[in-house]
């Protein structure tokens, strides 16, 4: 497996979505490729903080925000859905 092709099967490889040749290369790929050894590192741990980048739990705006600014992003994104 090349380079290019790991990062085309990373996705599934994550999700567990791979077929068991297809992961075997994968994963004999990963063991000797330091660069992909990186870039799967950073893409699950991209993908984990855009899972978490709009969770509501515990955000609080500062207090100098404007109202009139918090209400039209709120009706911007309502508008959006």
């Amino acid at each position: 497996m090349t380079c290019r092709e790991f990062a085309e099967f990373i996705a599934d490889y994550l999700s567990g979505d791979l077929a068991p040749d297809v992961r075997a290369g994968f994963e004999a790929h990963l063991a000797v490729c330091a660069n992909c050894q990186k870039y799967l590192l950073i893409y699950r741990d991209t993908s984990e903080l855009g899972r978490h980048a709009f969770d509501a739990r515990g955000d609080s705006l500062p207090g100098d925000v404007p109202a009139d600014l918090v209400e039209a992003i709120l009706a911007a994104r309502r508008r959006s859905r």
